[in-house]
């Protein structure tokens, strides 16, 4: 697919690209995904914080020094910038970004619900990213992103009524400092020292929390609210979810157990089928060899693999399912590319 879109793309005009946030976990997983998928760009613009500028990288050979995101003209003939700098920077940000008509993919949660930005996963709602009268494309909260991939192709299959959800977040969720604590933490425990606790409420370490973002008037996490509404919006549905979000001490890659209700009941067999052949999925589902996600073994990986799919034991209609994926990278870059790579085959 790449090897088309370049080919394509290459007989119009060339590409400047952007990255916000170069300097963080996210911004370091855009350089490898743009450069693994063969990204179709000429230029590679990297800006960063007072804490970041200067800082240099070196992408395709080429070292790229970090400048300082500012009020100014210096998005112009950018066409697509790749934000992942936190809400508060996006907001403040983008207007300067989509000023000159830049495409603003946005990985925060600035935009997500408002109504004049669409929010996107290519394998479910591609074609929402062409409405875009703000210049911006939203990019979802990372659980939901990985949870409509895998249930996309049910879904095909027949219409999900609702979802319970329970979640299983790895320090990198909360960026690259997390993961390094967490790790920090080990050794200090290790080594009988003070454990250090900053990025969470509480250690990690040895240890889940069942909290994610701040709690709301009606008692769920902002965390858990996003993959109600995130949802609707994605699936275009009326599909109500209730989530339960857990940090664990998994370094990266999250997990999710889905119970899923469907208008008419469905085999485990329709199930697996339809997740063999979905897009951005993977069936990894052989419990007589205790084959199963885990994600010890799936960072760094493109799909979401799904396993444990059974009959719902308490519901006729219902379903269950397991599935892992890579937070920093289908969860946030690599979607936010597949968005792009959408735009540039039907042409921006």
């Amino acid at each position: 697919m790449q090897t088309e879109i370049i080919r394509t793309f290459k007989k119009r005009y060339e590409m400047k690209v952007a990255i916000v946030g170069a300097s963080g976990a996210v911004g370091q997983e855009f350089l490898r995904v743009l450069d693994e998928r063969n990204f179709p760009l000429d230029e590679l613009v990297l800006f960063g914080s007072t804490r970041s500028a200067g800082t240099k990288y070196t992408f395709r050979g080429k070292e790229i020094e970090v400048k300082l995101l500012q009020h100014n003209d210096d998005f112009k003939g950018i066409d697509i910038a790749f934000t992942s700098a936190g809400a508060g920077t996006s907001k403040e940000f983008a207007e300067d970004i989509t000023r000159f008509g830049t495409v603003m993919i946005d990985n925060s949660s600035a935009f997500r619900m408002d109504n004049d930005v669409p929010l996107v996963v290519p394998e479910c709602n591609a074609a929402d990213a062409l409405n875009r009268p703000r210049g911006i494309i939203a990019n979802p909260n990372c659980t939901t992103i990985m949870m409509v991939t895998a249930l996309q192709p049910i879904e095909n299959l027949s219409h999900i009524t609702r979802i319970h959800v329970a979640s299983y977040q790895a320090a990198s969720g909360a960026g690259a400092a997390a993961m390094a604590e967490l790790e920090q933490q080990y050794r200090e425990i290790v080594e009988g020292k003070p454990v250090t606790v900053k990025k969470f409420a509480y250690q990690l370490a040895y240890n889940v929390i069942p909290q994610i973002d701040v709690f709301q008037d009606n008692g769920y996490t902002k965390e858990e609210m996003k993959m109600f509404n995130e949802t609707r919006k994605i699936m275009h549905s009326d599909v109500r979810c209730s989530a339960m979000c857990v940090r664990v001490p998994a370094l990266r890659s999250h997990s999710e157990a889905i119970w899923i209700e469907t208008e008419r009941p469905l085999s485990v067999e329709e199930v697996r089928n339809a997740i063999s052949h979905g897009e951005g999925v993977q069936l990894m589902d052989e419990p007589s060899t205790q084959t199963y996600p885990m994600p010890l073994f799936l960072a760094g990986k493109d799909d979401v693999y799904v396993g444990r799919i059974r009959k719902d034991l308490a519901n006729e209609n219902g379903m269950t399912l397991w599935l892992v994926g890579d937070q920093i990278k289908k969860g946030a870059a690599l979607n936010a590319v597949q968005i792009a790579e959408y735009l540039i085959k039907v042409g921006l």
